[in-house]
């Protein structure tokens, strides 16, 4: 079902809306055919001419259904009864051209379409006061002009200049039917079809690149069926970034006319912290402004003498360019950018100062405006590797930053930091996974920082163009092999949180692996006019991606704090079938752990995290909790309070789907203040200010027993390492570490509809020690993140919460 839908952020009782569109205008219709006998007739006669297909074991056939010149083409029943509508071309009025549709037809379908035709000819429909009407059918077969076989050129989706001449071997971008493509690919090579390893699931379809010539191709086409649609395989990096600068420059400026620039005082902020940004760069300069260059330190230029930060400038405005440039969309800029030098020119920071270096260049920044700014830092230290997660100094201070803690201003600060890469140099002929995954190879601080967002790498782009030598280092959906990963998969927080397109390497000959721009992300260059275009990937890329995304997010709902939007965009990641493919078919909690250090929650579902559907929602809950008070006979402290969210849940709705599964989502985000003391650093529990958990109550528990329950479970020190099968899916030893805290359950509706009863506790902190004498003083902000998914069943979920939380309200105003 559509996302269309605002998700419910309800702090207290919060009000929402729901976008409502407007009913579409009455369709035209084409005008009545001179003699309809005649125009049915020659219809039929050109289904009579179709290749016979019934019994020679084709499953269909692709039909080329061509309009009537200066007549609208009705399309709606070329979808449906044994018919596909594949694709429809509007034609042109001024050129006398017809518009067409390319349709595949089934045998079941070829007869229903016949029968339409005849009833066409032969029958009218009766009017509501029992007149005669207009012949049945009359828009679908009115609109048809012609019906021939379809070639080849009809599937083509991209520019005809593409489209392979000749006989020889070409690379062909195939778009396949899901429940048509094994068969499609079991048989293609008979046909001399060469299928490619490389896969991208769509909804509605598997794309593959193909290796054949077009008459080879035809014929498999013809004979399986399944393809939906062909295109020239996607323009890699390289094409751009080896163009001489001339054709760079034109790219540069097309690109320009159609980007629009909508950026507000209001608007959010991408502050980079980084080797400076060139404005020289046309593409770059109207999102970034020469106020909002700036350096950690006062003597250091501002401007980018090395490229690194231009490319990720690039990256976080457009995203990668390979695709910008392609498609040729309209492009939307809301954002701005905001650079801030933090390395100098020459030398390098000594190490002991890199936290102090960082805090100065967010006061530098801070000081000229108070914006909604996303701080972005693809700058890490393998110095302090291996820390096993354990914080380090740079890593305490970004706890600080974030948490408000630090800072000429004490405000909660939402930060991106790339993972680090890889040496290259390490990779030998054994599974690259288990090289990325040694100790050697540690997330590099400061990104496991508790706080912020550590952004790691996976690649999609697995296509090395025809003819070059070579290949793709990892699958498609994997980890790309230049991301680092946890070696630890407990007691410290799980990192990286996500991970965005970092780009593939190419396996030629011998190892090591190699870079190659086909398979990296394309960006703006520093050297502006002298090159326009740049490639680039790694983590480095993946974080600026992720800045990007996680900006716009936030300009969706700029109310929010950074802790939500944080849990927002985290929630949202999903595992790839890739990487789900290295679980067990029926994985118990433990074998989560190697996924969470590689992919942490997976690749971030933009369209969930921006809305919800009439059968999958998401409440957003932000409040606070003062999590300890004094105790007068403890050496320490006490818990002082927990919170109990009784939630608008569609109560109806589930009980109506019985046993339909349902996956319920719950996701709780915090800033802890660090306290990185040798004596701390060694405990989640001391390290962190508070440390909060969320529990559910069961189908059968009321709140009494529920209450009763959470309360003893909180007086634990220590979460226990033997898993309760309670039927969350990651299990408390993933779920409670760090500052943010994700875990599902699917379970039927039914017992859901029972279980609306959400607790936020305290266990231990470094607030809870005697250290701390007024601990009534220290409350914490946290969010909720809620979601409620019933996959493919048809439900309205929605409507029912909504319904809901009106009624709360109405209460709340009544009081």
């Amino acid at each position: 079902m559509p996302r269309d839908r605002r998700h419910f952020i309800v702090n207290g009782l919060g009000q929402h809306q729901v976008f409502k569109p407007k009913g579409n205008p009455r369709t035209k219709r084409p005008n009545d055919v001179a003699d309809r006998a005649a125009h049915a007739q020659a219809l039929l006669q050109a289904l009579d001419h179709l290749p016979e297909i019934k019994h020679d074991g084709r499953p269909g056939i692709y039909l080329d259904v061509q309009g009537r010149s200066g007549e609208v083409m009705i399309t709606s029943g070329l979808d449906a009864s044994g018919l596909t509508l594949l694709n429809v071309q509007p034609g042109r009025l001024e050129d006398n051209e017809p518009p067409k549709a390319t349709v595949f037809a089934s045998v079941d379908g070829l007869g229903k379409l016949r029968q339409k035709i005849e009833d066409f000819a032969e029958k009218n429909r009766p009017n509501k006061d029992g007149s005669e009407g207009r012949p049945c059918n009359a828009n679908l077969v009115q609109s048809i002009g012609a019906i021939v076989e379809a070639g080849l050129r009809t599937l083509w989706r991209s520019p005809d200049v593409r489209f392979p001449d000749g006989k020889n071997i070409a690379a062909w971008e195939l778009w396949l039917d899901k429940a048509a493509a094994a068969a499609f690919m079991a048989s293609a090579a008979e046909y001399g079809v060469a299928i490619g390893a490389d896969r991208l699931d769509f909804p509605e379809d598997i794309v593959v690149i193909a290796t054949a010539t077009r008459d080879a191709l035809a014929l498999a086409v013809r004979r399986l069926g399944g393809v939906r649609a062909l295109a020239a395989p996607t323009i890699t990096a390289d094409y751009f970034d080896a163009m001489e600068i001339e054709e760079q420059t034109e790219w540069v400026d097309t690109l320009l006319r159609s980007t629009k620039f909508d950026i507000a005082a209001e608007s959010g902020v991408v502050t980079l912290l980084d080797r400076g940004v060139s404005r020289a760069h046309p593409l770059i300069a109207p999102a970034l402004s020469v106020d909002d260059r700036h350096a950690a330190d006062p003597a250091w230029s501002v401007e980018d003498f090395h490229g690194h930060g231009t490319q990720m400038a690039g990256l976080s405005l457009y995203g990668d360019l390979t695709i910008a440039l392609q498609t040729m969309l309209p492009i939307h800029i809301q954002h701005r950018l905001e650079s801030v030098k933090i390395i100098p020119d020459a030398g390098h920071n000594p190490h002991h100062l890199l936290g102090a270096t960082t805090r100065a260049a967010i006061n530098a920044v801070e000081a000229t405006s108070s914006r909604r700014r996303t701080f972005a830092m693809a700058s890490t230290t393998e110095e302090d590797t291996p820390h096993d997660g354990a914080p380090t100094s740079w890593s305490s201070e970004i706890d600080q930053l974030t948490s408000g803690a630090s800072g000429q201003k004490k405000i909660r600060r939402l930060m991106l930091i790339s993972a680090g890469n890889t040496n290259q140099n390490l990779f030998g002929n054994s599974d690259y996974l288990t090289v990325c995954h040694h100790l050697d190879n540690e997330i590099e601080s400061p990104a496991h920082a508790w706080n912020a967002i550590c952004v790691g790498a996976y690649t999609q782009k697995s296509v090395i163009p025809v003819g070059e030598p070579g290949v793709p280092f990892a699958p498609a959906g994997d980890l790309s092999p230049s991301s680092r990963t946890a070696s630890w998969s407990r007691h410290w927080p799980i990192k990286p949180d996500v991970v965005f397109e970092g780009g593939n390497w190419v396996l030629s000959g011998s190892p090591p692996p190699m870079k190659h721009p086909a398979l990296a992300l394309l960006t703006t260059d520093r050297q502006y006019p002298m090159r326009a275009f740049s490639s680039c990937g790694e983590t480095s890329g993946a974080m600026a991606l992720a800045s990007r995304a996680i900006t716009e997010l936030w300009s969706e709902y700029p109310e929010i704090w950074p802790e939500t939007i944080r849990a927002l965009f985290v929630s949202s990641a999903r595992w790839t079938p890739q990487m789900r493919s290295h679980l067990s078919p029926k994985p118990s909690k433990g074998d989560y752990a190697p996924l969470f250090q590689r992919y942490g929650y997976g690749v971030p579902d933009m369209e969930r995290a921006r809305r919800s559907a009439s059968n999958a929602l998401t409440l957003i809950v932000q409040d606070k909790i003062t999590p300890y008070r004094k105790s007068k006979k403890s050496a320490v402290h006490t818990n002082n309070e927990m919170k109990l969210f009784e939630l608008p849940w569609p109560v109806e709705e589930l009980r109506r789907l019985t046993n339909t599964p349902i996956t319920l989502r719950v996701a709780l985000s915090t800033f802890i203040q660090p306290n990185p003391s040798e004596p701390m650093r060694g405990s989640k529990f001391r390290y962190a200010s508070h440390n909060l958990r969320f529990k559910l109550n069961r189908p059968d528990e009321g709140r009494p027993e529920f209450i009763a329950r959470i309360s003893k479970i909180s007086d634990q020190h220590e979460d226990p390492a033997v898993e309760e099968d309670d039927g969350w899916a990651f299990g408390s030893n993933r779920r409670n570490v760090g500052s943010i805290h994700v875990d599902e359950l699917t379970c039927p509706a039914s017992d859901l509809a029972r279980r609306n009863i959400l607790a936020v506790h305290p266990v231990a902190g470094w607030w809870k020690t005697k250290m701390v004498p007024d601990p009534e003083q220290h409350s914490a902000r946290f969010a909720l993140i809620v979601e409620i998914d019933a996959g493919v069943a048809e439900a309205n979920l929605y409507a029912e919460v909504e319904t809901a939380i009106d009624n709360l309200n109405l209460i709340q105003n009544a009081v």
